[in-house]
């Protein structure tokens, strides 16, 4: 006798509800799929993964300035000199800088995909997903004179940043019938006999239960909330990294993933790394969202508790180098560092800075008496020799690599190595936060899932953090958002068109 058959409850199901996450879904009903649900793991107050606490920036290629009217038509007005100080970012850029960043590592197929696809990905968050944008001015402009300074690709970010990009997402995918269920965490895939996903378990507020879908999309995030992953994966002193987001980011997808076969892919080693103030909270606070962010250590000194510098503060602008740069912070005895500015500097600072109130001194050996720093003679020498190996300030620009480098340090700070002296001085304490986890799963270009036999798991497909092979070591700021909303996108329009499988009794 042939087992009972009917047909599955949803054409599609996304597991998350972050940017990718309701990317995918809005995607996925605007192809065509008529019951999408989206499985959102926290409540309804802590909703949204990430997204709620990211800056809201969108790295995106562009030719001309006149292509961003699309999404800022009023900038010029609200901004006078927005437009003078913008440089295009052509996809050659974009591919550079990841390249870069990535120590070439990037995967080729992903990053071309993503590039392409940049422009169009944040026009279709702007246009259907109604998602309002503006100038990025407190994360990277910079007035000079009568003229904005921008760093290239990083202009764009969307309002009230990720508050009111998860905000957005969410009222969009309601609008277009989404369904949305929380305190409903996915536990395990369901397949058949053929190895299909036909749907997903659930854990709910009332039990287990199980959902079955033509198509199902991972969406839910790294594993960067979870001490026992990030110590497995990561390594020592990852376990007891401070959490920039999310306490519900506990690898939960990529588990599910891999046992049903799924290929791992990219740097599960790397991760997303920021510095963040000292005594922020082991996980975040939703209110303050990315107010611990401290990115501004290009324009002064960061030495660790024996006293010593460890980075090139100057080796770029922050958006290149702050995502690895927490890492470093975080491997530094006790994982803390101080980050020393003088009075030349102060106005540069992002208004991040302001939520914490930091040490001061009229001088650099009065600041370090007050410091929890272990050898406070040694950190007093290390100034001495910067200030002795550091430009007077002559042709210093903060809108650019200015080549004013130290000489004969190690390691040598590469620009803006401009003396401290001008009191008062100032110190803020910092650690490395992480943001999210580099490894993930192998997909191919309609953002399927790949299995460890190299080929396509029928019914399954992922996007966001939980794709394998983008970002390794480092990533150029902007872009996380941005390869959500893209590959969600993809994943959303290819699991629309799923034929599916009619529900069997004989699942595996």
């Amino acid at each position: 006798m042939s087992p009972i058959q009917h047909m599955p409850e949803y054409d599609v199901i996304v597991v998350g509800a972050g940017n990718a996450a309701l990317a995918a879904a809005v995607s996925a009903r605007e192809n065509g799929a008529d019951k999408v649900l989206v499985l959102e793991k926290a409540d309804e107050d802590m909703r949204g993964g990430n997204t709620h606490w990211s800056g809201g920036l969108l790295r995106f290629a562009f030719d001309s300035v006149k292509d961003l009217d699309r999404l800022v038509p009023d900038a010029e007005d609200e901004y006078p000199g927005f437009r003078a100080g913008i440089e295009p970012y052509p996809k050659a850029q974009f591919w550079s800088d990841l390249r870069r960043v990535t120590d070439g590592r990037t995967d080729e197929s992903l990053a071309k995909i993503l590039i392409e696809n940049s422009y169009h990905t944040v026009c279709w968050m702007h246009d259907v997903g109604r998602v309002p944008m503006e100038p990025a001015m407190s994360l990277g402009g910079m007035r000079v004179g009568n003229v904005i300074k921008w760093p290239r690709g990083a202009i764009i970010r969307a309002v009230h940043e990720g508050v009111g990009l998860s905000k957005n997402w969410f009222e969009t995918a309601a609008n277009h019938g989404v369904e949305i269920r929380y305190q409903s965490g996915a536990a395990a895939l369901i397949q058949d006999r053929s190895g299909r996903v036909v749907g997903v378990k659930v854990r709910g507020p009332t039990g287990i239960d199980e959902m079955t879908s033509k198509a199902t999309v991972l969406a839910s995030g790294g594993f960067e909330a979870s001490m026992q992953m990030r110590a497995q994966y990561l390594g020592a002193p990852w376990d007891h990294a401070k959490v920039r987001g999310t306490r519900h980011n506990q690898g939960d997808g990529l588990r599910m993933a891999l046992d049903i076969g799924a290929l791992p892919w990219g740097q599960w080693s790397g991760c997303h790394s920021t510095p963040i103030a000292a005594e922020w909270a082991q996980f975040a606070d939703r209110e303050l969202t990315d107010k611990s962010n401290r990115l501004s250590y290009p324009y002064g000194v960061m030495v660790n508790k024996r006293g010593l510098r460890f980075v090139d503060e100057g080796e770029d602008q922050q958006f290149y180098t702050y995502a690895k740069y927490g890492g470093e912070i975080l491997r530094q005895p006790g994982s803390v560092a101080f980050q020393i500015f003088d009075q030349k500097v102060m106005h540069l600072l992002e208004p991040r800075y302001e939520y914490t109130k930091p040490f001061e001194a009229a001088s650099l050996d009065n600041l370090i008496d007050q410091l929890d720093i272990d050898d406070k003679a040694q950190a007093k020498k290390t100034l001495a020799a910067f200030n002795a190996a550091a430009s007077s300030g002559e042709g210093f620009d903060p809108s650019r690599k200015d080549g004013l480098s130290t000489r004969g340090l190690k390691p040598e700070k590469s620009n803006w190595a401009m003396k401290l002296d001008e009191p008062p001085f100032v110190c803020y304490p910092v650690t490395g936060g992480i943001t999210f986890t580099f490894g993930g799963l192998k997909i191919n270009d309609r953002a399927q899932v790949i299995g460890t036999d190299w080929r396509p798991i029928g019914g399954l497909y992922t996007c966001g953090e939980m794709v394998g092979g983008l970002f390794h070591y480092n990533y150029p700021g902007g872009t996380g958002l941005v390869s959500g909303a893209t590959f969600g996108r993809i994943a959303g329009r290819y699991a629309a068109k799923e034929k599916g499988g009619e529900k069997r009794t004989e699942f595996v």
